[in-house]
């Protein structure tokens, strides 16, 4: 006999009550997770509808106080069902429990008012509200108000509440006395929340060149003959992928469908999105982590009501209620981001694909730096792999030059800005082009040490080196701990303490004293933290308010700017030197999209990468514009130390604000690892990358193998025994599928 656990209603904030119901024999083949079923519930046995997320062989409770399944809903609502299918998969394949899978497939997890707008209409017949009408204008003194309301009425079916008051200046009394006379009617109607988009109504005509419309025919031709695949779309940067992406979603449009297209941050939704707004006007909608909630309410129910047809947004867009979705679209698929860094800690792109399976939708993944994961599979057979070789306008790739920083120290120069780089960029100003510089840093940000002893400034509450912000300020960016900037080592007093400044915001002020009167513009965390920070900057600089655009790596993501003939990579090898497995490809990736920022206009742009380390593979191949030849480097790398793709690794992070208790705890766990499957690989425990943090202590576990099921049974082990222990209880534990940050 089965058992399924069942939730009552998923509408309401709620999510973590489930009941347990016998699955009947004769309903086992149909009784599956995520299916809709009539259930009898509570003291009078009322039948009400629930969905079913979890099945197991065995009862939690008295099997004799459980009731039967009474039946299974035939053609319910389908989306339901998928939702809870892949809260069910998020919960199986990334580690945790179903209420914390079920909030992250339903975002809004409770209703905010809506938002409503008062109408007022006519409650009797227009011969009627003429005779009202007449015998107003017969009174000597009656309401000019009333009068205007009428003859307003008479003329429209429906009269908006604010117009009337505000514009035609009709009283709230006048209105009111004509309601309780019956004469007109007041209406409350619901209206939706949708951000405020600022659409160019010059629309262009695309048309797509010839690989283009290769890769959008193949990918059309499969979805009419019924074969849902996963396309990844390699293309080099400025190919035009969104092109070939908005010419398959029209596609798919006319047969019905709707499609969710995935951007891997904010910074990228001013531009891209205005490209969807041209092409499908209001059928399309946003979401955001800056919307506010009854904003991003309004989308789920816009969705859900079938008035659109698109969704743009980060990776919590994937959840998009759309009841008939027939495809989506992860573009710059490489992006960390689509990993989610809080529990479940799913990937987008997995889960997307699951999404997909379920609807029996098409996945297109799109990116000129794919993933080593995204490649490998495509390259296997698994995905299927379209490349576009060449620019959409046929402008040639930009040129790239790597300046050698130890030369440059060797000759005297110490600015942040190499000669060959002021050479360029004062070039470029003279010609009125415009300049893109990109560092990989924030602010003044930089930590804060002892010349004489080497003592560097930390956190009391974090092991983390506290950062330099202008206005002498010291800050933590894991707490937001704060602290006037020492001017005394506090472990050897000395003097000789400060701080490395190379962020953007040191940039800019070099860059104004190398070129008095350029026009700069900063795009970075501390300038953007307004609602439409992003959209101001980039909106500006597109209109050419400014000759340089310094930023962060939300500057070099998918942006487009016709007249940016160079780009400047300052410090590029930051992340060649993360302790991480990682390092090479982000390296490699960051600047390869950096380069192609240069030159997507008619003149020919170059780009200059500052390093240290102008011999790394990562270094040349991206200054080559060379994907393949870094992909068989790392690939390599990767196949010989046993790191994902070539195999799987599972992060156990167990934390206490007792030290000890986390140490004995993760020791507990790697014990029963070694005692559940003594083959697989273990490395620690160890303390966490950031052994503290808000003063709660963290150790943590790799371990590693090739098939990810072996780490799936693992984790299913962990969970079984925390539920039946009894020690160590004020510990948390959690789960890394396949990490992409150190833990």
């Amino acid at each position: 006999m089965k058992y399924a656990d069942i939730i009552i209603d998923i509408s309401h904030e709620r999510l973590d009550k489930t009941f347990e119901y016998i699955v009947p024999s004769e309903l086992e083949n149909q009784v599956t997770e995520g299916v809709q079923v009539v259930i009898p519930f509570g003291q009078g046995n009322r039948a009400i509808k629930g969905y079913v997320v979890g099945l197991h062989d065995k009862p939690e409770f008295d099997v004799t106080k459980l009731k039967p399944i009474a039946r299974v809903v035939k053609d319910s609502i389908a989306i339901e069902s998928q939702l809870i299918s892949l809260a069910a998969f998020l919960k199986r394949n990334y580690g945790s429990t179903m209420n914390q899978a079920l909030k992250t497939v339903i975002p809004i997890k409770k209703k905010e008012n809506e938002k409503l707008k008062k109408e007022i209409s006519l409650a009797v017949s227009l011969e009627q509200a003429k005779i009202e009408l007449t015998e107003l204008l017969t009174r000597t003194n009656h309401a000019i108000g009333k009068e205007r309301l009428l003859r307003e009425l008479l003329e429209v079916d429906v009269l908006d509440w604010d117009l009337a008051t505000k514009k035609l200046q009709i009283p709230t009394s006048n209105i009111r006395d004509l309601e309780k006379k019956g004469i007109v009617r007041i209406d409350s109607v619901r209206t939706f929340r949708n951000p405020h988009i600022n659409v160019d109504d010059n629309k262009k005509i695309i048309t797509l060149n010839d690989e283009q419309e290769a890769a959008a025919e193949e990918i059309k031709a499969d979805i009419d003959t019924g074969r849902h695949k996963t396309y990844l779309i390699h293309g080099v940067t400025g190919s035009g992928k969104t092109e070939v992406y908005m010419d398959v979603m029209e596609h798919v449009i006319k047969m019905g469908q709707q499609v969710i297209v995935l951007i891997p941050e904010i910074a990228l939704t001013y531009q891209t999105v205005m490209r969807f707004y041209a092409r499908f006007g209001d059928r399309v909608s946003i979401l955001n982590s800056r919307m506010s909630p009854g904003e991003r309410f309004d989308q789920f129910e816009r969705a859900k009501s079938g008035e659109i047809s698109i969704m743009v947004g980060p990776r919590s867009a994937l959840f998009t209620p759309f009841a008939n979705l027939g495809l989506i679209i992860i573009d710059e698929e490489h992006e960390p981001s689509y990993k989610s860094e809080v529990v479940p800690r799913y990937h987008a792109r997995e889960t997307a694909i699951y999404r997909a399976s379920l609807t029996g939708a098409t996945v297109i993944l799109g990116s000129a730096t794919p993933s080593l994961e995204a490649y490998s599979r495509a390259v296997s057979g698994e995905y299927k792999l379209i490349t576009l070789h060449s620019r959409a306008m046929g402008q040639a790739m930009a040129s790239c030059e790597i300046v050698d920083l130890r030369a440059e120290l060797q000759s005297g120069n110490r600015s942040m800005l190499s000669n060959r780089l002021k050479e360029l960029m004062a070039d470029r100003l003279a010609k009125k082009q415009q300049i893109m510089l990109f560092l990989n840093r924030r602010g003044l940000m930089g930590f804060v040490s002892c010349r004489a002893c080497g003592h560097v400034l930390k956190c009391p509450h974090c092991d983390v080196a506290l950062h330099l912000h202008s206005g002498g300020i010291m800050k933590c960016h894991y707490c937001g701990y704060t602290a006037r900037a020492a001017k005394i080592c506090p472990s050897c007093g000395s003097k000789y303490i400060g701080s490395f400044k190379a962020g953007t915001q040191r940039l800019e002020e070099i860059v104004k004293e190398t070129f008095p009167g350029v026009r700069v513009l900063r795009m970075d965390a501390d300038t953007t933290s307004g609602k439409n920070g992003h959209e101001e900057i980039l909106s500006a600089f597109a209109a050419h308010e400014a000759d340089v655009l310094i930023g962060t790596q939300m500057i070099v993501k998918g942006h487009d700017f016709a007249n940016v003939t160079l780009v400047g990579i300052i410090a590029a090898d930051i992340s060649l030197n993360e302790s991480d497995y990682h390092s090479g490809e982000r390296t490699f990736q960051l600047l390869t999209q950096a380069i192609g920022r240069a030159g997507r206009g008619v003149e020919e742009g170059i780009a200059v990468i500052q390093t240290y380390q102008p011999e790394n593979y990562a270094v040349v191949s991206s200054a080559n514009q060379d994907y393949e030849g870094f992909y068989q480097q790392e690939i390599a790398y990767r196949r010989l130390l046993a790191y994902p793709p070539c195999s799987h690794i599972l992060g156990i992070q167990v934390s206490c604000d007792r030290q000890q208790d986390a140490i004995k705890q993760a020791d507990i766990l790697a014990a029963l690892v070694k005692k559940c499957d003594p083959e697989i690989v273990i490395m620690g425990p160890e303390d966490a990358y950031i052994g503290k943090l808000k003063d709660v202590y963290r150790r943590v576990i790799y371990l590693k193998a090739d098939e990810y099921d072996r780490l799936v049974s693992v984790k299913d082990a962990i969970d079984k025994f925390l539920l039946e222990q009894k020690q160590y209880r004020n510990t948390t534990t959690w789960f890394d599928f396949d990490p992409i940050n150190t833990l």
